[in-house]
This record gives C-alpha cells, sequence and structure tokens, in this order.
C-alpha cells in the first residue's frame, strides 16, 4: 500500500484546469452546433450567446484551476492530521508506453 501524504498545488491545479478547458469543449462544441441549427437562434443573432459560448471553456477552465487548488490544501491539511489517502498499486514487467 502506498499513501498520498500530500499534493502538489499548483502543479495539480493545472493539470486540473487544462482537464475542465477540454471537458467545456466537449460540452460547448456540440451545443453551439445544435443552438446554430435553430431556426429561431438564426433569426435573433444572439451575440452576448455566442461571446458566452466561446468564453465558458476558458471560465470554466480558470474555475476548475481555482477550486482544484481550494481541494489540494484542504487536502493537505487534513492529510497532515489523519493521513493520507491509501493506494494500491502494482508494477508490471512490460509496462505500455
Amino acid at each position: 500500500m502506498k499513501t498520498i501524504k500530500k499534493f502538489g498545488v499548483f502543479q495539480t491545479a493545472k493539470v486540473a484546469a487544462v482537464i475542465y478547458f477540454f471537458l467545456a469543449l466537449i460540452i460547448i462544441i456540440p451545443m453551439f452546433l445544435i443552438m446554430s441549427m435553430l431556426p429561431a437562434y438564426e433569426e435573433t443573432n444572439v451575440f452576448p450567446g455566442n461571446v458566452f459560448l466561446f468564453v465558458m471553456p476558458f471560465l470554466y477552465g480558470i474555475m476548475g484551476f481555482v477550486f482544484t487548488a481550494i481541494g489540494c490544501v484542504i487536502y493537505n491539511f487534513i492529510a497532515a492530521r489523519m493521513g493520507g489517502i491509501t493506494i494500491e498499486v502494482e508494477t508490471t514487467e512490460n509496462p505500455v508506453v
């Protein structure tokens, strides 16, 4: 068994921010395509909605960074007092690269 004693706050938050950014893109791109096919959307030409759809992945990434950093700080505080999360790892002879 291995124990996660501490998370690197900045590095973990950076990785989470990129993951959240791409998750938002996966949601926003199909949403934009579907909305652009609606007749009511074409008639009104909703400019603020278009801007929001463009900005949303960036906001999602920023919020992912902030809340992951907060979560890491809380985890590190609790793990220092109660012990970290225990995981079991297995080493394979031929790791897939």
